[in-house]
């Protein structure tokens, strides 16, 4: 993907804002004119800076868990590509049509922040010392685990920094600050609690500031009422070209004192002070987001995920104690690790096929058909075990086309990584031909709670009695079902969005699907 979007003439890189508004002025800012840049607030996002009236407007294009692209509130499409080409057609939140492109002047490539430089560097140090591997087999490795791989890269690295001092005192951040050179916009971020919450301490006039960096319920990293960013590198980068509520620009990193190390990730080892340096610069091009590693507990939030809990008006924003409020909410089960993929840690190495030795089939079948019989196990990986769910595969006459077959349903199969869908782990090929699946614990356990559940359901609707002419009469005329009793106003004006005539001007799944994430845990928390 970042291959070809690089390769497309309007994409600029990693530039700022203010740069693209330059550019886009170079081009005469001809209504509709348009460029695309590297989001840097956002992981694996983009920027379409676009000009109208004289003015330049920006839409972030957000990359979707289940790897499409969107700008906020909007269609989802394949790829950043698509959703200009869509925007080309249909403006749908947009102040104007995408009429022309404003390509890169001549000899001009996209400009590469240095962390993606250094990407691919800290990938491969981290398997090597991980999984032992070097050659074609590391970079298997690597291909097999790179989302996984990136997302640890871009949110734990970080930790090595010289700028970040980990769980220091506000004390301690003060007089480290104070030692040497007192250059105003000297600057360091420490760490507050274990539920994401930092702080910037910055030198300014021979006075230190400190200022909360809290973690909100999308995983987003701010000062209060600040620009919200996926990661500390992005935070960082922003405030060292723009002050943006700050009293300044950050300027110089106080560096740890000499020896102390901490964090639990080694593959920053070996870069040395110039790729410290050089990682200092910028934080663009980093993908996706983290999702935690610690013990799944069903019906709680993931220990290092992101937080629920809300900030405050009357917090002082320079205050570094923590509220002692901050505790795990219920959580949605899609939320919990019960429901995470059996290689989000990336120590786990994912293969096609799975070795019989590591499989242990339990005695009784869960069920059987015609495609054979499924049997519970246990798999057990490099640092785990999982429970799943064994499909022994029927091929009497050991016909190869069968096989074939399912051989390629399989790999298609494989592909799939939802919480939302039970995933492939792999194929094991023994005594028979396997397919090894996640266990699905959760099921319709009382077939006689459906009747009671759907008839309380119609109780809630508008009346009955309507013959299907006078429903889509009353659908073509712009009337919808009224709010049912108790039916909280936000859940009917997005059930109204749903019933909008047009379908291709409906919210999809991936608009909805936060909608409710969010009032889940805002009725939650209440």
């Amino acid at each position: 993907m970042a291959d070809n979007i690089n390769a497309l003439p309007f994409f600029y890189g990693n530039i700022t804002r203010e740069d693209a508004e330059d550019y886009l002025r170079q081009g005469g800012m001809g209504d509709g004119m348009y460029l695309l840049r590297q989001s840097r607030s956002y992981l694996g996002g983009y920027a379409l800076s676009v000009a109208y009236r004289r003015e330049c407007y920006h839409y972030t294009i957000e990359r979707e868990l289940n790897e499409s692209y969107a700008i906020v509130g909007g269609k989802s499409h394949r790829t950043p590509v698509d959703v200009i080409d869509y925007h080309s057609q249909k403006c749908e939140g947009l102040v104007c049509l995408l009429k022309m492109p404003y390509n890169r002047p001549k000899g001009m490539q996209p400009k590469v922040g240095p962390f993606e430089d250094l990407k691919e560097k800290l990938i491969k140090e981290y398997v090597k010392k991980t999984w032992n591997l070097q050659g074609a087999a590391l970079e298997q490795a690597i291909i097999s685990q790179r989302p996984q791989l990136e997302k640890l890269v871009a949110t734990t690295a970080h930790e090595k920094m010289p700028w970040f001092h980990h769980t220091i005192t506000r004390e301690d951040s003060e007089s480290r600050l104070q030692m040497g050179s007192r250059t105003n916009g000297k600057f360091l971020i420490r760490q507050r609690d274990l539920n994401g919450s930092y702080a910037l301490c910055l030198l300014h006039g021979s006075q230190v500031m400190h200022y909360r960096i809290d973690k909100d319920k999308a995983g987003k990293l701010s000062i209060p009422d600040g620009k919200k960013f996926d990661t500390l590198w992005q935070l960082v980068e922003h405030y060292s070209y723009k002050p943006d509520g700050l009293l300044r620009v950050l300027t110089d990193a106080c560096p740890r004192p000499e020896g102390e190390q901490f964090g639990t990730h080694s593959f920053t080892s070996g870069i040395g002070r110039a790729g410290y340096n050089n990682l200092l610069e910028a934080a663009g091009g980093m993908l996706s987001r983290i999702k935690s590693y610690s013990i799944p507990i069903p019906g709680r939030k993931k220990g290092r995920g992101a937080s629920h809990s809300k900030t405050t008006d009357n917090l002082n924003p320079y205050d570094t104690r923590a509220p002692n409020n901050m505790l795990s909410k219920e959580s949605m089960p899609m939320d919990t690790e019960v429901y995470e993929s059996p290689y989000a840690d990336p120590d786990e190495l994912r293969t096609s096929t799975v070795d019989r030795k590591q499989l242990f089939l339990e005695d009784g079948e869960l069920g059987s058909g015609n495609f054979g019989t499924v049997m519970k196990g246990i798999y057990k990986m490099r640092k785990t075990e999982k429970p799943v769910a064994v499909k022994i595969l029927k091929n009497d006459d050991n016909n190869p086309a069968v096989k074939e077959e399912m051989l390629r349903e399989a790999n298609v199969m494989q592909q799939l990584d939802n919480p939302y869908i039970v995933r492939m782990i792999g194929i094991c090929e023994a005594e028979s031909l396997m397919l090894v699946m996640e266990l699905m614990f959760y099921c319709v356990i009382d077939c006689t709670f459906v009747y009671p559940m759907c008839n309380s359901v119609v109780t809630l609707c508008s009346p009955q009695g309507m013959k299907g002419n006078e429903v889509i009469q009353m659908i073509e005329n712009g009337e919808r079902m009224d709010s049912p009793p108790n039916c909280p106003p936000e859940m009917y004006d997005l059930m109204n969005k749903c019933w909008t005539y047009k379908a291709d001007e409906r919210p999809g799944f991936a608009v909805v699907e936060p909608r409710l994430r969010d009032y889940y845990y805002d009725i939650s928390s209440q």
